[in-house]
């Protein structure tokens, strides 16, 4: 079970992991061992998700989930493939939890008249100062 949030836990089912051949330094363990996990979860056909979180997870993630629906995640920073698998799940569920955060609206406000008349005698006072340095002709 991938729990995701106090809301939310995803059976290990639906995860679809495999394994490749991670790249980079490593010397001969990188030729031989398949490190690299590539965890996807296919996010429109997930019977555990609700419809408003498959709307929210689809519209926040909408840049790292394919046409069909599936998000994938890899990993392939450590050299042993139970640790990558670690970091995989790990890594979707930190993605899935922000994306199903709900946020707050945010409030308007407006700028106090105090704040605004302050500015504006800072200017006058700019203005005078400048208008002060300039040389007239008729004195």
């Amino acid at each position: 079970m991938l729990v995701v949030n106090e809301h939310l836990s995803i059976p290990e089912e639906e995860l679809d992991v495999s394994f490749a051949r991670s790249g980079g330094p490593g010397g001969q363990n990188v030729n031989k061992v398949s490190s690299k996990v590539v965890l996807r979860f296919d996010v429109t056909r997930s019977p555990t998700l609700s419809e408003e979180q498959r709307k929210r997870i689809l519209l926040r993630l909408a840049n790292r989930i394919d046409g069909d629906g599936i998000l994938m995640v890899t990993a392939q920073e450590h050299r042993s493939q139970p640790l990558n698998r670690e970091a995989a799940t790990a890594r979707l569920a930190v993605l899935l939890a922000q994306a199903l955060k709900v946020q707050r609206k945010r409030v308007k406000t407006r700028v106090p008249k105090a704040a605004v008349e302050r500015r504006l005698d800072g200017k006058r006072i700019q203005s005078r100062k400048k208008s002060d340095r300039r040389w007239r002709a008729d004195e």
